[in-house]
């Protein structure tokens, strides 16, 4: 399997041999679509995080849970994406919503990765419009329970949790989003923003993981990651492979859902 991240001069030498991929969203209403339409990568296909990389709303599961298989199948087909395929996925924020569907494909056993330094680090003309692939066979396989955690594992003091949230929103300060602000007591806030440089490449690798092992992640622990709705949270657990520290798990829900589940303690500080 490649590197869950790669970069330009990786991309430009297997340019042929690869499937690009657009993931652009925004929290803030913005339509990714839109903005992909308006300028793309070349060749680059787009893919709806709403769409295809999440599933059915809900306070019991967060605002972003896993998509059944058979859709997550459904929508790989249509964009082309057949098994065995390598994908490499960007955005324009440093690969913080890309890194869902990269993960979601290196979790089922297929090659992906992000591109370092996303949409920023492509220096040619953009391509406006819209491209139309050529459906491909992608299989509906479950996701591997080993690599998921509940919402009672996220709760446990006894495991590492991470969150990826801004800093503000770990600390409680102000939540515009979910019913409460603060995090589960006893997470470590690792901010996947302060993964990158400004250019929105990652940090060195040395850096990157003294990053994780200063919050007291340790090389081949359990580690559990969350974030607001179990997006962003994903771009921490392909930093922590980058740089070595083993692979993790995703607690789906995140936030979103545990702020809902009101007989849950909440922290707030730093």
């Amino acid at each position: 399997m490649i590197a869950p991240v790669v970069d330009r001069a990786w991309l430009k030498e297997h340019e042929n041999e690869v499937k690009l991929v657009d993931v652009r969203w925004y929290l803030d209403g913005r339509s990714g679509r839109d903005a992909y339409e308006q300028g793309h990568i070349p060749g680059a296909i787009f893919v709806d995080l709403e769409k295809w990389l999440s599933g059915r709303a809900g306070v019991d599961v967060g605002r972003h849970p896993l998509p059944e298989p058979s859709l997550f199948a459904e929508g790989m087909s249509a964009h082309g994406i057949g098994e065995g395929a390598t994908v490499v996925a960007y955005d324009d924020a440093g690969g913080v919503i890309a890194a869902r569907l990269v993960w979601m494909l290196r979790v089922l056993g297929e090659n992906a990765a992000l591109l370092d330094g996303g949409l920023q680090s492509y220096t040619g003309p953009l391509q406006s419009g819209s491209e139309s692939p050529s459906p491909a066979i992608f299989s509906a396989r479950p996701w591997p329970e080993n690599r998921l955690a509940n919402i009672d594992e996220a709760s446990d003091a006894n495991n590492v949790v991470i969150d990826a949230r801004n800093r503000d929103r770990y600390r409680g300060e102000a939540d515009p989003i979910d019913p409460r602000a603060g995090h589960i007591p006893g997470a470590r806030n690792i901010p996947c923003r302060e993964n990158l440089n400004a250019d929105g490449t990652f940090l060195p690798v040395h850096v990157l993981r003294q990053r994780f092992e200063d919050a007291g992640v340790k090389e081949g622990e359990d580690v559990i990651s969350y974030c607001g709705s179990g997006v962003t949270a994903c771009h921490n657990l392909l930093a922590m492979e980058f740089v070595g520290l083993g692979q993790g798990r995703l607690f789906p829900g995140s936030w979103s859902q545990y702020s809902n589940a009101t007989d849950r303690q909440v922290s707030t500080g730093g």
